[in-house]
């Protein structure tokens, strides 16, 4: 097993820095910890976040959660997905991205994947975020193969789209990949029950460009929905 070093740096209301890092092993996924060096002066232990930072809020990543490649990243309360956060490689960004206020809660956690054997480099993975709130994701390691659809599932239920969404509305949402070119489109794709699609967001590599969230190609999820790449090549 391979491992990543993987570091973010976060800005929270009052004012305060929090360097995050953690040495993680690729296809498992681990708690990203507050970093215990920060400069010749020293630092902080290796603390979950909801603990250094109980009753404070994050209000922007001055840098996201990066490194060679981060599958996906979420901040984890009771052991659900209170909120996706931002992902991208390192050296990328040159600007903070600043996300909905999240106010931290004692136990909270931040928790990440990365990847980078041949298997984990075809997954794909789809993030969204639901009119009432609710913030889910979705992933899938396409085979070699060149014809066909693959669905991907919740990476905590194991349930698809249509089971864990139903009747509610996705009103953000971002898909990351590194093999988007397999794939019909370049997107990830919403199909309903007839096999068609609903909605769709572009496939992002996020060791070539940093990740946004998209508003266009979202929809209404109804039961016996599918998130799927359809793959071309």
């Amino acid at each position: 097993m391979t491992t990543q070093a993987v570091s973010c740096t976060i800005a929270l209301n009052d004012g305060s820095i929090v360097n995050m890092a953690v040495a993680a092993t690729d296809g498992t996924a681990i708690e990203l910890k507050t970093s215990g060096t920060v400069g010749a002066g020293g630092g902080i232990a290796a603390t979950s976040i909801g603990t250094y930072a109980n009753g404070k809020t994050i209000t922007h990543f001055i840098t996201p959660i990066k490194s060679t490649y981060v599958q996906w990243a979420y901040l984890s309360r009771r052991g659900e997905i209170m909120r996706i956060l931002p992902t991208g490689s390192s050296e990328q960004y040159n600007e903070s991205v600043a996300i909905a206020p999240l106010r931290l809660e004692a136990g909270d956690t931040i928790q990440i994947l990365t990847g980078a054997a041949t298997a984990e480099i075809r997954q794909v993975n789809y993030s969204c975020i639901t009119a009432s709130g609710t913030n889910a994701i979705f992933s899938a390691q396409p085979t070699t193969a060149t014809s066909g659809s693959v669905s991907l599932t919740h990476i905590l239920s194991g349930q698809g789209v249509g089971q864990s969404l139903t009747g509610q509305q996705i009103v953000s949402h971002f898909s990351t990949g590194q093999e988007g070119g397999r794939y019909a489109g370049g997107s990830m794709l919403l199909v309903n029950d007839r096999g068609l699609p609903e909605g769709a967001t572009v496939v992002c590599n996020t060791k070539n460009q940093p990740m946004r969230y998209q508003s266009t190609g979202v929809a209404r999820v109804a039961l016996n929905w599918e998130a799927q790449v359809v793959l071309t090549s």
